[in-house]
């Protein structure tokens, strides 16, 4: 993928990730755009994050004489060619019309993986078919019979990447969407409809191109069958019960599963040796954006312990990464890949794929200038050498 091509008009002021949010602010719903970029509680998790990115120095290498970086990664034997995807996001074609195709494709176009959500208001089964995407997110319940039925329609689809998300075991207390005005299932009302009418953008682009051309929003892909309307007070009932989902239901699925079965959520030791030991090909390490669990360990706190007891198996992270020094700090203290959720979203909600491609390009650029200043060529050859934590100056 270029990193020099002209962007479009619109997105010229764009110059880096969190360009994004603002735009994305003033074109979304307050209650969308509330629901997108809240944390729980505090906010203790997200801002976690964010510190522990900053905790971490970086150790330029000088003079190493190289004129050209490669960021291209294997992972589960295919090349990707950059070392970042686009993290499973819920609700996203509330935000982005056809949200869910739009980051599939752009993500094929790019040469990276997009994981689709089972949170999603769109079929699983067209995103595979579209947009060609292989990776897919579940939310089981612990319930044998809807494991296998969810795997039945799952491996019909041809999805061979299963991403299993165990943290979500209650949902949590993200007080910011109460005070932002929403709810699941959506009520329609005044205050609804006034933040409609006031985005006029999204309220056309998004909201009425959907109802035109797609009809009433369904949750389409988590179940077997398809899910209620984002209106029907049903809604609430059918995500009850994975409380229940233990280590015996991922071994189950397992020994089902024939592709690449990926555990996310994970930020303690023992949790990715389990995942290990069940014969998962792959933990995801991340505190779901800020989103789950306050005061969650950060990704890259949790990254060094988790790569040590990993053995074969593939470890990424999410939560919080916005910048190519962020990757590039998660690959040197182990990461093989790094997930990036939220400023996609927001890119496709203002401009679609084009947009998506140009966050895509951004981010890129700054891993290959850093490498470049890194003194290095290739990712193998970043590694906790070219890292300092901070602490207090001597005098």
């Amino acid at each position: 993928m270029s990193v020099t091509k002209k962007p479009p008009r619109r997105l010229r002021k764009i110059l880096s990730l969190d360009d994004f949010e603002p735009a994305a602010r003033r074109h979304l719903p307050r209650p969308v755009f509330g629901y997108i970029s809240g944390s729980t509680e505090t906010g203790a998790a997200a801002q976690g994050s964010r510190a522990a990115a900053d905790a971490l120095h970086l150790v330029p290498r000088i003079l190493t004489g190289h004129a050209q970086r490669d960021q291209s990664v294997t992972l589960f034997g295919r090349r990707y060619a950059h070392p970042f995807g686009i993290a499973p996001m819920g609700l996203s074609a509330l935000a982005a019309y056809d949200g869910d195709v739009v980051l599939a494709r752009a993500a094929r176009d790019i040469g990276i993986p997009a994981v689709m959500s089972s949170t999603s208001l769109t079929m699983l089964e067209r995103v595979a078919e579209e947009a060609g995407s292989t990776w897919f997110q579940a939310y089981f319940l612990g319930d044998n019979d809807h494991i296998d039925r969810m795997m039945d329609r799952i491996e019909a689809a041809g999805y061979d990447h299963l991403v299993v998300t165990a943290d979500v075991p209650v949902p949590a207390n993200r007080e910011n969407n109460i005070r932002n005005g929403f709810e699941m299932p959506l009520r329609p009302g005044a205050r609804l409809a006034w933040q409609g009418v006031s985005h006029p953008r999204w309220l056309l682009g998004t909201a009425w191109r959907t109802l035109r051309t797609r009809g009433m929003p369904h949750f389409e892909s988590m179940a077997p069958d398809r899910g209620p309307p984002i209106l029907s007070r049903h809604v609430a009932r059918s995500i009850g019960g994975r409380e229940t989902l233990s280590w015996a239901h991922i071994e189950r699925v397992r020994a089902r599963f024939k592709g690449r079965l990926i555990i996310k959520g994970v930020l303690a030791a023992d949790d990715a040796a389990t995942a290990r030991d069940l014969g998962c090909d792959g933990v995801i390490v991340s505190n779901h954006g800020g989103r789950q669990l306050d005061y969650a360990l950060p990704a890259l706190e949790a990254l060094p312990e988790i790569v040590d007891v990993a053995g074969e198996m593939e470890v990424m992270c999410d939560s919080g990464f916005r910048r190519g020094t962020d990757v590039l700090k998660a690959i040197a203290l182990g990461a093989r890949f790094v997930f990036v959720g939220r400023p996609f979203l927001y890119a496709a909600a203002i401009a679609g794929e084009a947009g998506v491609q140009h966050g895509a390009r951004l981010l890129s650029a700054e891993i290959d200038r850093n490498m470049a200043m890194l003194g290095t060529q290739r990712l193998d050859q970043i590694g906790p050498q070219h890292l300092r934590r901070a602490g207090p100056h001597p005098r």
